[in-house]
């Protein structure tokens, strides 16, 4: 495993323990893509290198080679104005008003384990003999420009990672327009296009479309990577499902403006291209600086979208998370919010922390209204001191109260936007992100801050830590509440206004860093109206996101399946909450709430004081059950077994490292007359191991319960089953 590079037929071969990747050098000058599939061994047959074959219309780069044109070449780092048609991954705008960029290879290097990317969140190695990066130079000799192209193989997570880094070192200055972190072609069209769109509390469902002529993809253009998009897509076999099947996926590890595609060309070839939105940005290199573009995970697999999903949670899980909660279980915790909203004050949420503490619940979470004057969503963002007449013992006293109960202390904040009725915009309405001379615009009653600036980052740092350093908070849930508009800052000059929105995220990067680096013990979750930005850059910082804002148990099934598709069940908020459902207005049963929630972090966003003494007993139900769940299932194998968005069953099971211990789950979202039988069918289990189920004490065999199944009888709508089974000795 790892990389080899063949320096006679000048082929680089990657490596990881299922997958190969490969690049050749051709012409002493073009860097082209051979391959990228099951794992290959032997070096490639001279028979199978690189052939082309000239089309009308097509240029001719070589005066000496009439059948070679780039526009029909799969380069592994296509340029624009050229001789190639198709989508680039980098323009440039130079000083004298050209656009032509000519790369050439020049040489590469390999380096043991992974170096960071400065300034952004990326995959990591622990130790370097966990895989190798490769960095090849690729130069535009005419105007001096290197572009350096990244590539990581994790060798046992079965995983590539790429990234770009544009050095300017020639003489003249250049705009970089577009810069692809990810750019790779296929020889057919013979996929079908997986995206994960959606919006405000329908996130990431599920599409697949077969590729055509032209281009397909998705994007964000808000400032966010968005509730409307996410920054992953899935190219797959026409007959690719959960575990049979080529698929090959392509994650964003950023937080803001992206474009994720698929161009098929006029020759059925297809071109897959991930990296930041090249609307409205553009960037500034003078001689001897530097650009480094984010990370993109590259995950092939041969087992189906299960088999891409699996590797993806398990690098993640171990390789994007960082701190003391990669590993350690997570609380329980019931959030106050839509028990409550705004109408809280200091002996309620007391009242409620005993409760909690009562029914096994570990950790309460106060959310907003608890600063400034805040009593409703027009106020006081930005003003991060406490509401003395809510809370009159403040932060402090509030926490203590709260342990003393025998649970932790969480706080909501919101740090990146500031409302127009506070201070902190009394004192600094150039803060914002704004266009001179034009209305800002609000939304939910805010404005956002301009992260771009360092006194702003600094600002938000000294208070955000000010709070976690003087009271015993041991969570924080961080939101962002409204996406960019009237695009701009007040402070960057004119020729540099396209940079603001990237500098807003290495702004943000800088302030997640060091606040949650300087609170090592805290539980940080992130939070976007729900699931709006639900990404591995974020992961980076903080191990979990709440998923969404719609906490509906039928809806939860759609969001957090699809949601699954590239991110782990230990990064997922999901809660159980109120019935009429607050977003969906759905009544569904206590215990179908509870099983779903169970398939992510378990938690409650409700009143507890409302329950029924029935209601007590299944919650603690609820939560006995979780205690054990979570011992296992975090960080275990998911199987998705029937999906939401196929039929009226959703079914999914965990299987421990191990694989000692089952967790499985089945949902009937409508009830119906004469159903016929159905059955829960494992899978993965040991078919000559017998399983225990620790409910009902029955034992099966595991071929038994992947061939035969469990049969499952339910009446009426909306209707779940949990099993938890345990290998026999």
């Amino acid at each position: 495993m790892g990389i080899q590079f063949d320096a006679q037929q000048k082929i680089f071969h990657l490596q990881t323990k299922k997958t190969s990747y490969l690049m050749q050098v051709v012409k002493g000058k073009y860097l082209v893509h051979l391959y990228w599939g099951k794992k290959m061994e032997t070096p490639l047959h001279p028979a199978n290198a690189l052939v082309m074959e000239n089309t009308a219309f097509g240029a001719n780069p070589n005066r000496d080679d009439k059948s070679y044109t780039l526009d029909y070449t799969p380069q592994e780092y296509p340029t624009g104005c050229s001789t190639d048609y198709r989508i680039p991954a980098i323009s440039v705008l130079y000083d004298d008003g050209s656009r032509v960029m000519d790369l050439a290879y020049v040489d590469y290097q390999i380096v043991a384990g992974k170096p960071a990317l400065e300034g952004l969140p990326a995959t990591y190695m622990e130790d370097d003999s966990e895989g190798a990066t490769l960095y090849i130079t690729l130069r535009d000799k005419l105007k001096g420009v290197d572009v350096i192209l990244s590539y990581t193989v994790f060798d046992e997570f079965d995983a590539i990672t790429r990234s770009v880094k544009v050095v300017n070192q020639g003489q003249e200055h250049l705009l970089l327009e577009r810069v692809a972190s990810a750019s790779v072609d296929f020889e057919t069209m013979d996929y079908d296009f997986m995206s994960f769109p959606g919006s405000w509390g329908r996130e990431r469902h599920i599409e697949r479309t077969s590729l055509r002529s032209g281009i397909q993809s998705v994007e964000s253009r808000r400032g966010a990577s968005s509730h409307q998009n996410n920054p992953f897509i899935v190219l797959a076999g026409k007959k690719t499902d959960e575990e049979h099947g080529d698929v090959y996926g392509f994650n964003f590890v950023y937080s803001g403006n992206f474009v994720a595609g698929a161009e098929v060309s006029h020759m059925y070839t297809t071109r897959a291209y991930m990296g930041m939105n090249d609307y409205d940005f553009a960037w500034n290199l003078y001689q001897g600086e530097s650009f480094q573009a984010p990370e993109v995970v590259m995950v092939y697999s041969a087992e189906g979208l299960g088999g891409m999903s699996r590797t993806y949670h398990r690098l993640y899980r171990k390789r994007l998370v960082r701190g003391k909660y990669r590993d350690e279980a997570r609380p329980i915790l019931v959030n106050n919010w839509e028990g409550t909203y705004f109408d809280f004050d200091e002996e309620k949420i007391v009242s409620l922390a005993k409760e909690a503490a009562n029914l096994g619940i570990e950790l309460l979470v106060l959310d907003d209204g608890w600063f400034g004057v805040r009593n409703d969503d027009r106020t006081s963002l930005g003003d991060w001191f406490v509401n003395n007449e809510k809370l009159p013992s403040g932060l402090k006293g509030l926490g203590d109260r709260i342990h003393a109960c025998g649970i932790n202390f969480g706080l909501w904040f919101e740090p990146e936007m500031v409302s127009t009725i506070s201070q902190l915009y009394e004192k600094h309405p150039d803060w914002c992100i704004a266009t001179q001379g034009r209305a800002r615009t609000e939304c939910r009653n805010q404005l956002t801050l301009d992260l771009s600036r360092d006194e702003v980052c600094e600002y938000i740092i000294s208070a955000v830590n000010s709070i976690l350093d003087n009271a015993p908070i041991n969570y924080v849930k961080w939101d962002m509440n409204r996406h960019f508009s009237e695009v701009g800052s007040l402070k960057l000059p004119a020729h540099r206004q396209k940079e603001m929105p990237h500098r807003y995220m290495l702004g943000l990067y800088r302030v997640m860093k060091e606040i949650t680096e300087a609170h090592p013990d805290v539980l940080f979750e992130s939070c976007s109206g729900g699931g709006g930005r639900f990404d591995p850059g974020i992961l980076y910082y903080m191990p979990q996101t709440w998923t969404s804002d719609d906490t509906d148990a039928v809806e939860r099934l759609f969001i957090q399946y699809g949601t699954s598709m590239a991110y782990p069940i230990s990064a997922m908020g999901a809660h159980v909450s109120a019935v009429p459902n607050h977003q969906a207005g759905r009544v569904t049963s206590l215990k179908m709430r509870g099983d779903v929630a169970m398939s992510g972090n378990f938690g409650y966003e409700l009143d507890l004081m409302t329950f029924t003494e029935a209601e007590k007993e299944e919650v603690k139900r609820q939560v006995t059950q979780y205690k054990e769940l979570r011992e296992f299932v975090p960080s275990a194998d998911m199987y998705r077994l029937q999906s939401p968005f196929e039929g009226n069953v959703t079914a999914w099971m965990f299987l421990s490292e191990d694989k000692a211990d089952v967790f499985a789950a089945y949902f009937q979202i409508k009830g119906m007359v004469n159903p016929g039988i159905s059955r829960m069918k494992f899978t993965a289990l040991e078919p000559d191991a017998f399983y225990k189920d620790v409910e009902s004490g029955q034992i099966y065999r595991g071929d038994e319960l992947m061939n035969i199944g469990i049969r499952v009888r339910f009446y009426g709508d909306f209707q779940s089953k949990t099993w938890y089974l345990r290998k026999s000795m």
